[in-house]
Parts: C-alpha cells; sequence; structure tokens
C-alpha cells in the first residue's frame, strides 16, 4: 500500500520562484483580464488589473508570459465542463 509520504516524494518539486501570466482579453475601459500562476501554469487565478497596474504587477514579479489560450473543446464540438472559467459568469443570466 502507497503512503500519502511516499506520493509526495514522487511528485515532481514545484517551483515557486516562477510566475505565469496568460492575457485573456482587455476590456474597452482599459483592464487587462489575465491568469496569474505561480510555480505551475495550469493552476491559477483569474485577476484583473488596469493597463498600468498590469504593466507594473508583471515588471514587479518578473513572470513569464504564456501564449494566448487555445479553445479545446469535445469530440463533438461542444466546450468541456472544465473549459468554464469564472468571467463566463458575467455574460450568464441566471435565474
Amino acid at each position: 500500500m502507497t503512503t500519502s509520504a511516499s506520493l509526495l516524494d514522487q511528485a515532481p518539486a514545484l517551483d515557486a520562484s516562477r510566475y505565469f501570466v496568460r492575457i485573456r482579453g482587455e476590456r474597452g475601459n482599459g483592464f487587462v483580464e489575465f491568469d496569474f500562476a505561480i510555480g505551475e501554469p495550469e493552476v491559477f487565478v483569474e485577476l484583473i488589473l488596469g493597463r498600468a497596474a498590469f504593466e507594473e504587477f508583471c515588471a514587479t514579479n518578473k513572470v513569464e508570459m504564456l501564449p494566448p489560450p487555445v479553445a479545446s473543446s469535445s469530440d463533438d464540438g461542444e466546450k468541456s465542463d472544465w473549459d468554464w472559467r469564472l468571467a463566463d459568469a458575467t455574460k450568464t443570466r441566471f435565474k
């Protein structure tokens, strides 16, 4: 039986010194929507900052810019349930 300690030993090391940014879009009012990740680009938070603050944030954190997101879909052309983002809620009307 595998213990949780041995599973942690097998996990790749997280490099917390690497910061990643992926721009998701820019609003007409100058706000930049982007993903920010530490160590692993796949685990991120969604953020929004004004253009000047965004540029300062990137310079201060010495971020690595990631390429634009690639739209993923299932074989039948529909979006996967995992493609949902918090920003999508602004375009959805809830009852």
